[in-house]
């Protein structure tokens, strides 16, 4: 890169790296305040985390400092003036949506408008979760209650669930958990990587890009394997305990968990705009109008289910009896496991992005930016096919809504000021390990040599917290449920 004027404001020193034809936009700053220094870094354009280091003097100060610049300069970062350089544009979903061609429209139960286009959507036994690409997300109850907003910082691509965890991918380039009281960064996904699509298993997570790269990475953002898959605008990933599963216009490619090795590859025939799996296949929604299912082991081509427009979404009843799929066209389809395509309805709302089956109900989030609740019955699908559909609900947004958003800094955080008894609370403390803060479990009863996800925004060495439980992961570490608070 051309390196701008150096800017260094009292004890602050601020360097870019920024790379031609989509490669590291980034940046990283380091200021020294007597015995204590403070790194700012991530992509340019945004605030970045922010790690806060102590020493016993300020000599010692200075000299950390001095090295970790060195350190980036010698990776190719260059003094720079902040804010001369712009943010690099994410790549937007750009859809259109044309009027249904069905003869009758889908029976919908009720329907919230998040004021924006929303493509992430996850139902669980207990709520329905969107996010659209204001940044906006919401949990509503089955019945259509909106329970909570989440204000993120940027658009979200996609959510996706891993176990109890619920996780929003964001414009930004972080990974949001959104499972506990207070949402915050999970993951920071590297500068250079625009995010299409995204899977979290077992902690592990996967991102497909507007390059058609594959990045995997673990719960502590190191990175694990990388792919090329040969296509481009790879919007599906989907992860198992056996493999990831990469869609891109140039087809379906699989590669081993571990990235040992390429294991398949199906040309659909079309670009793949969406991907579902169940246990034994994936499926793939496609632009040439179709819903491929494909055999988890071999790649093969098991069944086919023809839209009459490019294929937007997809989603299966469990097992794969039924399969549904949300088409350009604002129709959304079902069809049998072998392909018998038993209906065809108008969305009522603009084209389905993402949809998800659950208990006799297809949900949808759309063009028009709603979340909507279709009953998937038989008698109701008759009777809509018939003409005769509910007065959908509009649901409304409560006055006194909490609002959450991610945690920025330790002292957005609650304090507590005594250990806790067993049984309220674990204690965790931040530990300085070579050039990265890591989070691990003092309480007893637990793996002390497991790290903690935890958020990166709050960690400083030798802080401790409470959190209200741990849960371990496959992969030997622990992730949060519940409020965390500072012991002080």
């Amino acid at each position: 890169m051309s390196a701008a004027q150096a800017r260094e404001t009292g004890n602050t020193t601020y360097l870019e790296l920024s790379q031609d034809s989509g490669g590291a936009h980034k940046f990283y700053e380091v200021t020294v305040e007597q015995t204590t220094v403070s790194v700012r870094y991530g992509r340019i354009g945004v605030d970045g985390q922010r790690q806060t280091f102590s020493f016993p003097t300020a000599d010692k100060a200075r000299a950390a400092a001095a090295k970790k610049i060195a350190e980036k300069v010698r990776k190719g970062y260059a003094p720079a003036v902040q804010g001369q350089r712009a943010a690099r544009s994410v790549t937007r979903r750009q859809v259109t949506s044309a009027p249904s061609t069905a003869r009758a429209t889908a029976p919908v139960l009720w329907r919230f408008r998040t004021g924006a286009s929303a493509f992430g959507i996850h139902v669980d036994e207990d709520r329905c979760w969107v996010g659209n690409q204001q940044g906006d997300g919401y949990t509503l109850s089955h019945a259509g209650e909106v329970l909570a907003h989440y204000s993120l910082p940027d658009g979200v691509k996609c959510l996706v669930a891993d176990d109890f965890w619920i996780y929003a991918g964001c414009d930004d380039g972080r990974v949001y958990d959104l499972s506990s009281k207070m949402p915050f960064a999970a993951y920071e996904i590297a500068a250079e990587v625009d995010i299409f699509w995204l899977d979290i298993h077992a902690g592990v997570l996967s991102v497909s890009d507007r390059r058609g790269g594959l990045t995997v990475i673990d719960h502590e953002d190191e990175l694990q394997w990388s792919r090329n898959s040969g296509g481009d605008h790879a919007w599906m990933v989907r992860a198992d305990d056996h493999a990831v599963y990469h869609g891109h216009s140039r087809g379906v490619t699989a590669y081993a968990a571990d990235g040992a090795g390429l294991l398949w590859h199906t040309d659909t025939g079309g670009n793949v705009l969406f991907g579902w799996q169940e246990e034994n296949a994936v499926y793939a929604g496609t632009g040439r109008r179709q819903v491929q299912r494909l055999a988890k082991s071999t790649g093969r081509v098991e069944a086919t289910y023809l839209c009459d427009a490019p294929v937007y979404s997809c989603a299966t009843s469990p097992g794969g009896q039924y399969v549904f799929a949300g088409d350009s066209a604002s129709s959304v389809y079902c069809f049998t496991a072998d392909g018998t395509r038993l209906w065809k309805l108008g969305t009522g709302g603009g084209s389905a992005l993402s949809m998800q089956y659950r208990d006799e109900r297809l949900y949808i989030v759309s063009t028009d930016g709603s979340l909507a609740c279709v009953d998937a019955t038989e008698s109701a699908i008759r009777a809509a096919e018939s003409g005769t559909v509910p007065v959908a609900a509009d649901v409304k947004l409560a006055a006194a809504l909490p609002t959450y958003a991610p945690l920025t800094t330790a002292a957005s955080v609650a304090t507590v000021s005594v250990l806790p008894a067993p049984g309220d609370g674990v204690l965790v403390e931040c530990v300085q390990e070579g050039g990265r803060v890591r989070v691990h479990v003092v309480s007893e009863g637990y793996e002390t040599a497991w790290k903690v996800q935890f958020p990166r925004a709050i960690r400083e060495p030798g802080a401790r917290y409470v959190v209200d439980a741990l849960h371990s992961s496959v992969g030997g570490f622990y992730r949060v449920r519940g409020e965390i608070r500072r012991l002080v």
